[in-house]
């Protein structure tokens, strides 16, 4: 009898202590400075937690400001950044201590926050003022705020800089920012409630679901902000708009309106930037775009109110997590069809994927926890289970927001 508790007891810090190994074998061999971090934003908490990506342990909880919202990582240093609905501003944590070093103020009633990929700018769409605020990152500091439409939601900046993107669900218009003169070149009217953003690698193209009209904008973006920062005298704005006509560049446009299911309320690009899958909250369905020739490729029923997707890096799965049923959805993208269904906690939404891709983390909104769900290759002919539940970590009150961050400690902050 004891030597049957005894091995009852044992199995379990076995399997325990050989997921601990696996994953450990798996990160990248960094040494002691290696961190991997999961950073989540509880908007009831006012707090972040912090997930070490290493042991899926909570590793530290955070206070910032009021109504954490948005969050977003640097990618050129190791900051994390969160905007916070309730107090108009921004904190700043550092990631080798996990402490806030620095808190922005911007204005009225800010969601999201987006930094450019050289990792020196934020910008914040403010839905309370009808403007964006633009953060230098070095400074800690607001070098401008630029107007835009009514209640803008979302501010996405291109990959190549240029432009910021944003989405103004009080008067259905996009707002197009040259990064360089810090305004406004275009305003577009499109579909009803613009809501989120998606831009190609190429930064040729944006586009933008419009929730209140079953629709995505497609919108062409002009080079013309690249070329006008090299025109000799830093010539006047029509001088810029002259020349970039002579050299054959092409108008900020709305290429098209492409019908999808009811309240597309998230896009999800895959990496290659070939295909966008539109997560269509009321029609309980996706539907996929061919981002080359504007068409809508395909739609089917993922489950019920779908809300947020992620695409893997190789672009061959779409994670979609549905907020109405309590589960995530995997999607065979070559395949062509749904393979898999799991169940998670209570009105999941946000997700994000570890950088070996082999960790879904899955933020359970209503019962303030992160599922943890495993993919792993099957080692035997007979089995089938890809996916796997591994574990559940509680978080804050209503997670939010979930931004993954690998790094390199410095030695000088090394313990």
């Amino acid at each position: 009898m004891r030597k049957l508790l005894f091995i009852a007891v044992l199995i379990p810090i076995l399997a325990a202590v050989g997921w601990w190994y696996f994953r450990e074998q798996s990160l990248p061999d960094y040494g002691p400075l290696y961190r991997e971090y999961a950073y989540v934003s509880n908007g009831k908490s006012n707090t972040v937690s912090v997930i070490d990506l290493r042991t899926f342990a909570l590793a530290k909880t955070i206070p910032v400001g009021s109504e954490p919202t948005g969050i977003a990582a640097n990618s050129k240093k190791n900051e994390i950044y969160v905007v916070n609905a309730g107090s108009n501003n921004v904190s700043v944590i550092d990631a080798e201590s996990n402490t806030v070093v620095a808190t922005v103020g911007v204005h009225g009633r800010p969601y999201f926050i987006d930094v450019a990929e050289d990792g020196k700018r934020a910008y914040v769409a403010n839905s309370g003022s009808a403007n964006v605020s633009v953060i230098d990152l070095d400074k800690r500091m607001v070098i401008g705020n630029v107007h835009v439409g009514a209640a803008p939601g979302l501010a996405r900046v291109s990959p190549d800089g240029s432009t910021v993107v944003v989405s103004n669900r009080g008067d259905n218009t996009v707002s197009l920012i040259d990064t360089k003169l810090l305004r406004v070149r275009a305003t577009l009217p499109v579909c009803q409630q613009p809501e989120d953003i998606a831009i190609l690698p190429d930064s040729s193209k944006a586009f933008v679901a419009c929730s209140g009209s079953a629709q995505v904008a497609s919108i062409a973006l002009s080079p013309i902000a690249l070329e006008s920062t090299a025109l000799a005298g830093g010539a006047a704005k029509g001088e810029d708009h002259k020349q970039g006509q002579k050299q054959g560049q092409k108008e900020d446009r709305l290429m098209a309106l492409l019908d999808v299911g009811r309240t597309p309320v998230s896009l999800a690009l895959k990496p290659d930037g070939g295909e966008l899958m539109v997560c269509n909250f009321d029609s309980d369905s996706i539907s996929i775009i061919e981002t080359g020739n504007d068409e809508v490729g395909s739609s089917l029923e993922i489950g019920q109110h779908p809300s947020r997707g992620a695409v893997t890096l190789d672009n061959s799965r779409l994670y979609v997590t549905n907020f109405g049923s309590n589960s995530v959805a995997v999607y065979d993208i070559d395949m062509g069809r749904r393979i898999w269904t799991l169940t998670v906690g209570s009105r999941p939404d946000g997700l994000a994927l570890t950088p070996d891709q082999n960790y879904l983390l899955v933020l359970d909104t209503q019962s303030g926890d992160v599922t943890v769900i495993q993919k792993r290759t099957p080692r035997r002919t007979l089995e089938t289970t890809e996916y796997s539940l591994l574990t559940l970590i509680p978080v804050g009150m209503q997670p939010n927001g979930i931004v993954v961050k690998a790094f390199l400690m410095s030695k000088a902050s090394k313990k």
